[in-house]
């Protein structure tokens, strides 16, 4: 049997097809070939769907090929990666043997010559002076002193030179402990006891010091590592740590962390730009409300738990580049009630910031409270979704906008302000946007595109919220992207993997105060386990004077402080 060939057809080529058939068809047959072309519309779209259902579904399940322009193309043309490189390499062979042909007199090794290697940058290993947090011992030679004699050629004299560095590793558990044993003397006749007495400074500590918490508090809430896997590990190591007794640790010392981000809170309302989003979350108290409202036939006042992340970019201080302050919300509230929350504490002569997110009705702040823009990546990842089946289409969207994202990339390797940016923007990138816009609205004016297909979702969307995609052409600072705050979401995504939930909203509270301080330490370059013992051993003052403890400021008072 002859194999079954493929045709696409657009709705404006189907339409001519019935218009011609119903002047030489009857009614019956005609009706007839009407439903049978509406049928292979229904299937081939209800395809399209599918076979775009099952690629997400194995994303979800087994990973996300990257999403660069360089992918995507690739696998339009039905090249793989190593495909491209061995035909790219085949082509210079045959140039290179085409070369010394012609040329006739070559010699012959130049067929076999390769073009000089580039040096190598470094040797690869580490460093010394990468190991900060390393105990640093100095050693000197206890035979040979600086002006003695050289043993070697009996004349010189030795004179102190660079030293010689060697750097040695050991393991410990992530919690150590140290055990005192103090002697004790006691009388024969009145059995008074007698011990031997510990130094102050060791008295005066308690059992678990601030390092404890801090460090706790960056496994757990920094590395996704959950407590009882923590409490494993110690037990196997022979410094034994309950799980029930870490979250004492970690609960007892909030106050100080708490009042910290209290005060990111405050400053992050200031912010010219907010990113925000949503990731889902378990709290197991609020699912079981949730199971014992339904059990009784109440409707629950919300279903939804989620984890919102929001990035604020402050005002950069002293032409220095801005600071990033991430913050984590855990229950009921979507991203944009949350947004609303802090912007409670804005200044109310600053005019509204600029809000980035996807374009749900969840992450909107409210009416007039800031000016929205949606991320572009996401409108471009839909296209992408469907570009298999719609190759032309797909190509002709991704190559305008990596245009676009190119003169952004420009815009901040020359250091451009948001001013020169906007400006930028305007003349190279505003043309691109404009052609795209009056491209995608031919599509459907001409029937080149069916609404209801992939490709026509795709398009839809970017045409529905182009106003707010392309805010970065009218408003200086506006981004592109949310790209920010989803890789800031990705550290709630990992915690939720490794941890599957909070048990109580007292815990998310917990988990988000740590994961804000931990993660905006990331962003501003600080070691977050220095910073939250720092925070820790000085809580009194951090609750009295927040904004002076943190992450970009709190080493000006640790120099200060007796």
């Amino acid at each position: 049997m002859k194999p079954v060939e493929i045709v696409t057809a657009t709705q404006g080529e189907i339409e001519e097809l019935l218009r011609l058939a119903k002047a030489s068809f009857p009614a019956a047959q005609y009706d007839l070939l009407e439903r049978m072309l509406a049928t292979f519309t229904y299937v081939m779209m209800t395809l399209q769907n599918a076979k775009s259902s099952i690629r997400r579904l194995r994303q979800m399940l087994f990973g996300a090929r990257t999403e660069h322009k360089r992918n995507v193309l690739a696998a339009l043309a039905g090249i793989e990666c190593a495909d491209v490189a061995e035909a790219a390499g085949a082509a210079l062979v045959l140039q290179a043997v085409e070369v010394v042909e012609a040329a006739g007199t070559a010699d012959i090794s130049a067929r076999h010559s390769r073009p000089a290697a580039k040096p190598r940058v470094g040797h690869g290993r580490i460093g010394a002076g990468a190991y900060e947090g390393a105990t640093l011992i100095t050693l000197d030679n206890p035979d040979l002193h600086s002006g003695d004699c050289c043993p070697g050629c009996a004349t010189g004299r030795l004179y102190a030179s660079a030293p010689r560095t060697i750097v040695k590793v050991s393991g410990q558990p992530p919690l150590a402990a140290t055990v005192y044993k103090l002697g004790r003397l006691r009388c024969r006749m009145c059995d008074a006891v007698y011990a031997a007495p510990m130094p102050a400074a060791l008295a005066a500590r308690p059992k678990y010091d601030a390092s404890c918490a801090s460090m706790l508090a960056v496994l757990r809430y920094g590395y996704g590592m959950p407590f009882y896997r923590i409490e494993a590990l110690q037990r196997s190591l022979h410094v034994p740590l309950p799980d029930a007794t870490q979250w004492d640790i970690v609960a007892a010392a909030a106050a100080a962390p708490r009042a910290a981000v209290q005060e990111l809170i405050r400053q992050a309302a200031q912010a010219p730009l907010l990113h925000n989003d949503d990731t889902p979350m378990k709290v197991l108290s609020l699912m079981a409300e949730r199971a014992r409202a339904e059990a009784q036939g109440i409707e629950p006042a919300a279903k939804a738990i989620n984890t919102s992340g929001i990035v604020a970019v402050l005002e950069p201080h002293d032409d220095a580049k801005p600071r990033r302050v991430v913050l984590f919300f855990t229950g009921h509230a979507h991203a944009g009630t949350n947004i609303e929350r802090i912007l409670e504490h804005r200044a109310q002569a600053l005019p509204p910031p600029i809000q980035m997110c996807d374009a749900l009705a969840a992450n909107v702040a409210g009416e007039c409270l800031t000016l929205v823009a949606n991320c572009l990546a996401h409108g471009r990842r839909q296209v992408a979704d469907v570009a298999e089946h719609f190759p032309a289409a797909a190509r002709r969207l991704i190559e305008d906008l990596s245009q676009v994202y190119a003169n952004d990339a420009t815009c901040r390797k020359e250091a451009m302000s948001a001013a020169q940016r906007l400006t930028f923007h305007q003349e190279h990138s505003k043309p691109i946007m404009e052609g795209l816009k009056t491209w995608m609205v031919a599509q459907f004016a001409q029937r080149l595109v069916e609404p209801n297909s992939g490709l026509g979702k795709a398009l839809n969307y970017l045409l529905r919220h182009w106003d707010k995609l392309t805010l970065f052409l009218r408003v200086a600072g506006a981004p592109l992207d949310n790209n920010i705050c989803e890789q800031a979401l990705k550290r709630a995504i990992l915690h939720r993997k490794a941890s599957m939930f909070y048990k109580t909203l007292k815990g998310a509270e917990i988990g988000d105060t740590y994961m804000s301080l931990i993660h905006t330490c990331g962003l501003c370059g600080v070691n977050p386990f220095e910073y939250l013992t720092a925070l820790l051993e000085h809580a009194e003052a951090v609750c009295r004077h927040a904004a002076q403890w943190l992450p970009w400021n709190y080493r000006a008072q640790l120099a200060g402080a007796p």
